[in-house]
């Protein structure tokens, strides 16, 4: 496929081949430029997945249509790249490990160029570049891809080498095979924590979330707590379990963008289905409104999605942002609620949502706004009644669930955790159901 000469000259360009899944279906091609201080990127689709009868909008700001599409990123925080694309950049821990590389290689070598855009996206292993996009180079090369025998995304029994690489970017303590070590491994599913993707003992796709220096409390088992406290409530949510590396508990999270059979499928995030710029205010009343035209069972997930914010306020996960929120492709052009993910209780917030319930409403700041608005996901006063009894239920046995042993909480870490699973929206739920 023929790019378009569109720019000025002297400006760096670089084409991408985009592909989708293990079936490597040609979907389009990606330019990035970069002119001066400006960054910003095409897409065409290939004529062959327009005609293909399986074609589906990889991006929701992606037209079906021929020729190329212009994407200039609407302020100096946002991606500019199309939203799923930008939904598989390395998070902020990924993003600080590929700049400590990149800034003792430029140490040593006054030629290389500051870090562009397309460096941080083509720094992800293409085995575990999350959804199905997939990237190639002119020279036929998936980014990031290693020699044949090789591989950079770890085994469950590098864990140990991993946590200590990690550590020691922490402190600013790493070495250059530290970084190397790690490169390759970041995430697109997170923020500034430790973490990295790594294959479990039975080959399926993790991530696995490290202690932090810094930390007060036990937040790895916190979340693997809320993870296991949302299944008991009724919520689709990712699989996780504790291990201990080095005397450190370290969350396994399993990886739901993979089938049994380690097939790849599409994933786009919340702030992706909505278009959302990345500092702009939304509402969750907004993406009900999108999901009503794009997912498969729009009443289940919509229902379901209602579930998820009377679990978040009741265990006070106030880190509810839309790229905390994931849709797999189901066909026909339609999506489907992802498990649940990045569930943590926060002991130290006020439970207040990051993300607005509606625009009228503002922020979830108690259980009768979320009574209030229940009609807008689908649900009646009584069926509402009776998912806030659910969740209430599984919520109070906190304490039992964090002291067994996937979880592994002790008896006198409890107190850690206790204001954010009993506070006042606790008293308020017990009587908006008497």
């Amino acid at each position: 496929m023929a790019a378009r000469n569109a720019f000025k000259v002297g400006s760096v360009r670089r084409t991408l081949d985009v592909f989708l899944g293990q079936s490597e279906n040609p979907v389009g091609q990606l330019i990035f430029v970069k002119d001066g201080q400006r960054e910003f990127s095409q897409f065409a689709y290939h004529p062959g997945w327009l005609s293909h009868a399986r074609c589906f909008d990889v991006s929701p700001d992606l037209s079906r249509v021929t020729g190329y599409q212009l994407f200039k990123p609407p302020t100096s925080n946002d991606s500019c790249f199309f939203a799923a694309l930008a939904d598989t950049e390395p998070d902020a821990w990924g993003r600080r490990v590929i700049a400590r590389a990149h800034a003792k290689a430029r140490a040593n070598d006054a030629a290389l160029g500051p870090l562009t855009e397309l460096d941080y996206l083509a720094a992800v292993d293409d085995f575990s570049r999350v959804g199905a996009l997939r990237l190639r180079s002119g020279q036929g090369q998936y980014l990031r891809s290693v020699a044949d025998g090789e591989r950079t995304t770890p085994a469950f029994l590098e864990l140990e080498k991993i946590l200590s690489a990690s550590r020691a970017v922490e402190l600013s303590q790493e070495t250059s095979a530290d970084l190397a070590y790690l490169q390759g491994k970041a995430t697109s599913l997170g923020g500034m924590r430790p973490k990295c993707t790594l294959q479990d003992a039975d080959g399926a796709l993790c991530l696995g979330k490290f202690p932090s220096v810094g930390d007060a409390r036990a937040v790895t088992r916190g979340e693997v707590l809320a993870l296991h406290l949302a299944r008991l409530a009724g919520i689709d949510s990712a699989a996780a379990r504790v291990v201990m590396v080095q005397g450190d508990p370290v969350a396994i999270v399993k990886r739901f963008d993979r089938t049994t059979d380690h097939q790849r499928i599409p994933y786009i995030s919340g702030a992706t289905l909505l278009q959302a710029r990345r500092d702009d205010e939304h509402a969750y009343t907004e993406i009900v409104d999108v999901m009503r035209a794009k997912c498969e069972n729009f009443t289940s997930d919509a229902r379901q999605l209602w579930r998820r914010l009377v679990f978040n306020h009741l265990i006070t996960n106030v880190d509810d942002h839309l790229q905390n929120i994931g849709f797999l492709y189901c066909g026909h052009n339609l999506w489907r609620l992802s498990p649940a993910f990045d569930l943590n209780p926060f002991p130290d917030k006020v439970a207040e949502s990051k993300t607005w319930l509606s625009e009228d409403t503002g922020p979830i700041t108690s259980l009768q706004q979320l009574m209030a608005q229940a009609f807008r996901f689908e649900l009646s006063p009584a069926q509402a009644r009776a998912v806030l009894a659910e969740v209430l239920a599984a919520v109070a046995q906190w304490k039992e669930v964090a002291t067994t042993a996937e979880v592994g909480l002790q008896a006198f870490e409890l107190a850690d955790f206790r204001p954010a699973f009993e506070h006042a929206a606790l008293q308020e739920a017990h009587r908006l159901l008497a």
